[in-house]
């Protein structure tokens, strides 16, 4: 068995973790909304709890992928495989299809602020970093 010469360096490691961390708690987020936990419940009003427990289950499915696809990515990112590039790109086309929706369809987007703009903007913008970054570990030979 030959080994890859070509080492990853310290920022592939720091990209690795930062978007572990990331997406670990895109999970976090997943499963307190699927399981309606009281740390969820305590964070919006009766109004906008009513608009999240009457989201589309083909929404949350697009929530679940995203965030566990791109998961299990980062865990492939950190044993090096080219598998990463795949997973990132399921979560990539799941994050777009759930923006969409939060975007122009959810009736609860009356009540989005700053935070939640600004969320739309940068979960689609780290998922495709991510993307990019692993296809070209991958053509760059770090990823096998």
């Amino acid at each position: 068995m030959s080994q890859n010469p070509n080492k990853p360096s310290k920022a592939f490691w720091i990209v690795a973790v930062i978007g572990f961390i990331w997406n670990a708690m895109g999970v976090d987020g997943y499963i307190n909304q699927a399981y309606q936990t009281e740390r969820f419940k305590l964070m919006y009003t009766e109004a906008q709890l009513e608009v999240i427990y009457n989201i589309p289950s083909w929404v949350m499915a697009a929530f679940a992928i995203a965030v566990f696809s791109s998961v299990f990515a980062c865990i492939l990112l950190f044993f090096r495989k080219k598998l990463a590039k795949t997973f990132f790109l399921i979560g990539l086309i799941a994050v777009t299809i759930q923006t969409t929706y939060n975007l122009f369809i959810n009736p609860g987007r009356e009540w989005y602020g700053t935070l939640e703009y600004s969320m739309l903007i940068i979960i689609p913008l780290f998922s495709v970093f991510l993307f990019w970054f692993s296809k070209k570990c991958a053509d760059d030979g770090i990823l096998t």
